[in-house]
């Protein structure tokens, strides 16, 4: 004879809105974006440290966009380095976000026409 586990019956689930969910990513993005980026190294990122570790940083060339009104991680209008890396951070946010939400509109139109 065999024995049989007892399943505990689970209450009804509440499920998130994703106007909530969305909201609340959008936020928290945000919140990353625009606080902790303040306390971001000002570092050499990963790329520039080796080129300066082996000695070929003098040879490189600047890019396209270098001179941006978003290179460097700011917004080059913005006097005040950590008002200029949050405003940065916040047209990154809206930008991704952005992309993301006309990329699910097409793909769930697409969708309910199949």
């Amino acid at each position: 004879m065999t024995s049989r586990r007892a399943v505990p019956e689970r209450g009804p689930h509440r499920r998130i809105s994703t106007r909530v969910f969305t909201a609340c990513a959008l936020g928290f993005a945000l919140l990353v974006a625009c606080g902790l980026s303040i306390w971001a190294s000002s570092q050499p990122d990963g790329l520039e440290f080796v080129a300066e570790s082996l000695g070929f940083l003098p040879a490189a060339e600047e890019g396209a966009l270098s001179a941006g009104p978003l290179a460097d991680y700011g917004v080059a209008a913005i006097e005040q380095p950590w008002v200029s890396v949050a405003v940065a951070g916040a047209i990154g946010c809206a930008v991704t976000f952005g992309v993301s939400w006309v990329i699910g509109r097409v793909v769930r139109s697409r969708a309910d026409r199949s």
